[in-house]
């Protein structure tokens, strides 16, 4: 670790004195730097263990002490025997298993004793190490061919760029796989760099980096099959099973709480009672030629019958939204994902700004190939602006580890942080023109075709920014320079210029929480779902820390 243990000791002596008096804790260091990661601006994660009957809270208290982070997190006993047994009876169903909840079970079993070492092994030994190496192993390994499967629809719907992301996605995620089955089980991504050169095999390390390089290059339709074919290869020869090498496994079917109005010749999808979509004459015709239930290459060509120019990225559009779904001979639905991103699932693009709305023919589009939905109900903007609040937090977060991770000479860590920055920011972005949920964060970068066309060079700026390396300190501080001018470039864009540096001190977070719990209750009113669940904690304390003594 790059704490001492004395050291260690002294900022758990320190921390708790900001804590209410009176109950008798076991204590555990979890997070990076028990894993042996870590860097200047790592968090001190102090995981703090009762026997107490009533629920503790799961938002942690932040605090600072002697110019560190610490967070604390409180937990009884039989609320971790809980998230341990949840995680092994959700291990037959890898593709419905929390990420949130395994990352918790994660850090605990990885954890550092610093006090009541008894109880804590005690916990630990409720889910055997050994078991959750297998549980995280195959739910990489699900994420993996989701991703895979996903990839190669885009291809064939000439979508190639982002087949590219989805193909870079699915080779982390199989790596990731790989390495869980060898102990590796911390899910973050960004120490990946650290935990391949730890596993002790430098020809899969090697192999991989390749191939993430490789994915930064042209994006042709050549370049990109070769690319989805070596990546294929290696998740086989890492052990993955049920990667896709034959499309026509792919089926486009029907997505249930759609239906479909026409009214003249204008076409009017309804998602879920609540949505509603017009579309262009072109996508109105790609639409009317959909016969569901048939493989991919050939609903594909089924819609290049209907007279329309290059289809594939309408179909594409269709399955974005949720208006068809894609399912997987024998696998069921395709729902691919990233960690520590938006939740899969459908998109829902900003409302249509088209005046005058309606018309005796039909809803007013913004020309032949529209997709154009209908202006958003109030809890999506709820639901949006509680992202927007959420997004800049991740952002200074982002920030603030790039900046360690330079300090420390972590390239690799550097790049992914970087790249998690600009991902969050575009989320920000997005949010507050009212898209939610959210893309994933691979497809952010061209989904700024959702919004107006003055944030169109914020696109083009975060696509160069995702795209560059870092191999020295100058170019790790030309990175850094460049990604706060983009970062006041957009919150400029969404109206957030005055959003709070949240982690410089106890004053800001406190500002910060603040901005979160004024969104958090028109989002509770109505109904609208949180961004994250620490979230409900911050509601019920009326916008304070869980932890802090009056």
């Amino acid at each position: 670790m790059i704490l001492t243990e004395d050291r260690l000791q002294d900022l758990l002596d320190k921390s708790l004195t900001e804590l209410p008096p009176g109950t008798d804790w076991a204590v555990t260091l979890e997070g990076s730097i028990a894993e042996g990661f870590g860097n200047p601006s790592s968090d001190i994660d102090f995981l703090l263990v009762g026997r107490c009957d009533d629920d503790l809270p799961t938002m942690p208290s932040l605090l600072f002490v002697d110019g560190r982070r610490v967070e604390i997190r409180t937990r009884t006993v039989r609320q971790l025997t809980d998230q341990f047994q949840a995680v092994e009876e959700g291990a037959e169903r890898p593709g419905r298993l929390s990420e949130d909840l395994l990352n918790r079970c994660q850090r605990v079993l990885h954890s550092h004793p610093l006090r009541g070492h008894a109880l804590i092994e005690e916990v630990k030994a409720t889910l055997p190490v050994e078991r959750f190496r297998r549980i995280t192993a195959d739910w990489w390994a699900h994420r993996a061919r989701q991703s895979l499967r996903h990839a190669t629809a885009l291809l064939c719907l000439g979508e190639r760029e982002e087949a590219v992301d989805w193909t870079r996605a699915a080779l982390v995620q199989s790596v990731k796989s790989w390495a869980a089955g060898l102990g590796e089980t911390y899910l973050e991504p960004k120490w990946l760099s650290m935990q391949l050169d730890r596993a002790g095999r430098a020809d899969v390390r090697d192999r991989y980096w390749e191939l993430e390089a490789a994915a930064l290059g042209p994006a042709d339709a050549g370049a990109a099959q070769e690319h989805l074919t070596a990546c294929l290869d290696f998740a086989e020869d890492l052990g993955l099973t049920g990667v896709p090498r034959q499309p026509e496994r792919l089926t486009v079917e029907r997505r249930a709480g759609v239906t479909t109005w026409q009214t003249g010749e204008r076409v009017h999808v309804i998602r879920g009672r609540q949505d509603v979509f017009a579309l262009g004459d072109d996508a109105g015709a790609v639409w009317r030629s959909l016969v569901l239930g048939r493989p991919l290459p050939r609903v594909l060509a089924d819609t290049a019958g209907s007279g329309v120019t290059d289809p594939g990225p309408l179909l594409a559009a269709f399955l974005r939204y949720g208006l068809v779904r894609l399912a997987w001979k024998g696998g069921g639905t395709v729902t691919p994902a990233l960690p520590l991103a938006a939740p899969p699932g459908p998109v829902t693009p900003p409302p249509s700004t088209a005046q005058p709305l309606l018309s005796v023919r039909g809803a007013a589009v913004g020309g032949p190939r529209a997709i154009d939905l209908m202006p958003v109900p109030a809890d999506r903007f709820a639901a949006a602006a509680m992202a927007l609040v959420w997004s800049n937090v991740v952002v200074e977060n982002a920030v603030e580890d790039l900046t360690g991770a330079l300090r420390r000479g972590q390239w690799r860590v550097a790049e992914l942080t970087a790249r998690r920055a600009v991902h969050a920011a575009l989320r920000g972005l997005a949010s507050a023109h009212g898209v939610n949920p959210l893309p994933a964060d691979s497809d952010l970068v061209r989904r700024t075709d959702l919004l107006p066309a003055t944030t169109r060079s914020i696109g083009v700026r975060a696509g160069e920014l995702l795209r560059l390396g870092v191999h020295s300190a100058k170019e790790g501080d030309a990175l850094l320079t460049e990604l706060r001018l983009f970062i006041v470039l957009v919150r400029g864009a969404m109206g957030a210029d005055s959003f709070p540096f949240s982690f410089d001190s106890a004053d800001t977070w406190r500002a910060t929480l603040q901005l979160g719990h004024d969104w958090l209750r028109i989002g509770a009113h109505l109904g609208a779902e949180l961004p994250i669940e620490e979230a409900r904690d911050l509601l019920t304390g009326n916008g304070a820390q869980p932890h802090r003594s009056p």
